[in-house]
């Protein structure tokens, strides 16, 4: 009886450092190239030093065996500025770790700098593909109703003084706030900047949308989304379901079915992880397994 008992306990505590092992090198998320991460506007990779744009889902892909590198460019600059400087980012990752390609993971105004860089900034030949999450294709209703429906005066006012807190307080260099809301308009992208940048052959592109069901999950979402919901329908607070597609649509993220939903700031898991009812670092990890089963 004791021998067996011995035994017993030999076995149980062997089955959490079995488990841990498995688990520490799982490579799900390993895939053929590196994976480089591009922001939205309105703020950087590293916010002060305190405040991560792209919340745990770094570590989240490299627990899962992803490299990964995080670009950052001016929070706020037109889409043309924010494509050479995060094309000449990539080039400096695939240089420094002798990669061919990159798999390019895009969130919000992210999506349209990287699809720039790749179409009009002579990055096509070295991106395997393009995830794009809320990026606005085809522009907001909420850039047009700041753009357009502003007085001149105030516009001037209010781009100069974000101007100067970005590039004083996030270190942005010769932000162009105007021109960043004036390219996100409606108009703007489906007329100029889609006509421009045509996706490029040999480069997968996919995409996937965010969605709030009843309320925004985070209250400050909750005007744009109101206001989005009467002007363009379902929408994540900043981006609708229908701007939001491009290349392969993958589908709408709209959190468990007791949740709100899924809103624009949930998607790259804030506010500071606090994502009720979406797994927003399991979203990420399954999106660099999909990549990885495809082959890229």
């Amino acid at each position: 009886m004791k021998n067996k008992l011995f035994i017993i306990l030999i076995t149980l505590s062997l089955i959490p450092l079995t488990a841990f092992t498995a688990w520490g090198n799982s490579n799900e998320c390993n895939t053929e190239n590196p994976i480089v991460l591009a922001h939205g506007m309105a703020a950087t990779t590293d916010m002060l030093g305190i405040v991560d744009y792209w919340w745990g889902i770094e570590d989240a892909l490299e627990n899962k065996g992803a490299e990964v590198y995080k670009t950052s460019v001016n929070a706020m600059d037109s889409t043309r500025n924010k494509a050479w400087n995060f094309s000449s980012q990539v080039e400096q990752i695939i240089a420094s770790n002798e990669a061919d390609k990159v798999n390019i993971i895009a969130h919000s105004h992210g999506g349209l700098y990287a699809r720039d860089a790749i179409s009009n900034c002579g990055l096509a030949s070295k991106v395997e593909s393009l995830t794009t999450i809320s990026s606005p294709h085809r522009g907001s209703s909420v850039a047009n109703l700041i753009m357009y429906q502003t007085p001149d005066a105030f516009k001037d006012i209010l781009g100069d003084s974000l101007d100067l807190a970005y590039a004083f307080i996030l270190g942005d260099s010769d932000p162009d706030s105007k021109q960043n809301g004036y390219e996100l308009c409606t108009d703007y992208m489906k007329n100029t900047f889609n006509p421009e940048t045509p996706n490029v052959n040999g480069v997968y592109y996919q995409s996937y949308a965010g969605k709030n069901k009843w309320s925004a999950p985070n209250v400050i979402m909750q005007p744009t989304w109101i206001y989005m919901k009467a002007q363009e329908g379902d929408n994540d607070g900043l981006v609708s379901v229908d701007s939001a597609q491009w290349g392969d649509f993958q589908g709408v993220k709209d959190a468990a079915w007791w949740s709100a939903g899924c809103d624009h700031l949930m998607e790259v898991g804030h506010l500071f992880g606090y994502t009720p009812g979406f797994d927003h670092e399991g979203f990420y990890q399954d999106i660099a397994s999909d990549l990885k089963n495809k082959g890229f």
